[in-house]
């Protein structure tokens, strides 16, 4: 029997699941499983849409369409559980199985926190995540460092601190990541920073570093997070939809420098980037300077997995003008400060802004900064964001209600 804590290697029964699925189809395997015993109603997960840098969200009702999420797709760059609230209702009356990045992971605990998602219906299924590359950005890359037409190219993947393609001629090319990114590819900037490697807050974390002899590249590390998830493991070791066996000794060893490796590059990449902001009022210019040019489009909240409110507080009338383009500083200090203490550093306010404004990076450093203070992480497990243990006095909270309080409610 498992229990949290334990480590396994596991792969797919099936020998065609194991062959199409990564490193050995494990996840598809439990995630079909789970469909299949009634575990779950839905596997929500990703599916390669035109190509492989169009990532489509799948949700799954049909065991038989689980093979179409099968593989890795480090170019697509979605954050599922907004999904999840927006569109299965939180899974208050649904159970889902959900395949989640850190960052994923993160927003579940963060949303559910909110009473936004229900974490009592949802199976967290971890991926182990080095980073993934904006689709745009992709292209541009394997076109001009590669060399290489990006539609030629039917698989990618970042293994052993390379981005490695794979050509319809099945030509492989491999690029050192350090080398990518000090020429200004490579990962997304929120991915470089980031030190959620292994997401063990999920029920299971799965990946393939740490899977040595015979079944290398053949198998899957699990790493097991919880009792539920423990359940899961053995249920399909047992209905035989799932084989394991014990991880080889110097495989926890190997696993564990290559998180601590990434962990140091993330320490870096933070300094680095960072550093760049400046300190003090040289920040908040260079934080007003480069919101200027923000068209008021609302994607940085729309797809930010913290924001929940029915009624926003950038919309009201005293602060937005009607037909006002470029709204005032202020409408970015009431975002900072409703999200700065639990920022997840996801990147979707900096995916998907259209004035291309470094919003990820603002938010970062400011939850970087309160998480010293206070010693609060966010999305790692249920414990309350800061700002959420704060009282506010009755004349703070009647200038609020009234709009009067402006600049005050910020710095005060």
């Amino acid at each position: 029997m498992s229990a949290k804590g334990d480590f396994v290697y596991a792969w797919a029964s099936d020998a065609g699941m194991a062959e199409r699925g990564e490193c050995g189809g494990a996840v598809s395997a439990l995630l079909k499983y789970a469909l299949e015993s009634g575990m779950v109603d839905a596997v929500l997960a990703v599916k390669k849409g035109v190509d492989l840098y169009d990532a489509v969200p799948a949700l799954i009702t049909d065991p038989a369409e689980v093979d179409e999420t099968a593989g890795s797709l480090h170019c697509g760059t979605l954050l599922l559980p907004k999904l999840i609230k927006k569109y299965c209702g939180g899974a208050k009356d649904t159970k889902i199985a959900v395949t989640l990045k850190g960052c994923d992971a993160k927003a579940m605990y963060e949303l559910a926190k909110r009473n936004q998602i229900n974490l009592d219906n949802i199976y967290m299924i971890g991926l182990n995540c080095g980073g993934s590359v904006s689709p745009v950005e992709a292209r541009k890359m394997i076109a001009e460092k590669f060399e290489t037409d990006p539609d030629t190219v039917i698989k990618e993947e970042i293994d052993k601190g390379q981005f490695i393609i794979v050509t319809e001629d099945h030509e492989h090319k491999g690029i050192k990541i350090d080398d990518l990114e000090e020429e200004g590819y490579g990962r997304r900037p929120n991915c470089q920073r980031c030190k959620t490697k292994i997401p063990r807050q999920c029920d299971l974390a799965c990946g393939n570093w740490g899977v040595l002899g015979e079944r290398a590249g053949k198998a899957t590390f699990v790493e097991v997070g919880s009792e539920k998830g423990a359940a899961l493991l053995d249920a399909a070791a047992k209905s035989g939809a799932l084989a394991t066996c014990a991880p080889v000794p110097q495989g926890l060893a190997i696993r564990g420098k290559v998180e601590s490796a990434m962990l140091r590059l993330g320490d870096k990449c933070r300094a680095e980037q960072f550093g760049k902001l400046g300190d003090s009022e040289e920040r908040l210019k260079s934080i007003i300077n480069k919101t200027s040019r923000c068209i008021k489009c609302y994607q940085c909240i729309d797809n930010c997995p913290i924001c929940y409110c029915v009624e926003c507080s950038t919309k009201k009338p005293h602060l937005v003008t009607p037909g006002e383009v470029n709204p005032p500083f202020m409408f970015h200090l009431i975002r900072f400060s409703h999200i700065s203490d639990s920022c997840i550093n996801c990147g979707q306010c900096e995916e998907l802004c259209a004035m291309d404004i470094p919003n990820s990076l603002f938010m970062h450093a400011l939850q970087v900064e309160m998480e010293k203070m206070f010693g609060f992480v966010p999305g790692v497990n249920m414990d309350l964001p800061i700002l959420s243990l704060v009282e506010e006095p009755a004349e703070r909270k009647r200038l609020s209600d009234t709009g009067d309080d402006q600049i005050f409610n910020i710095f005060a």
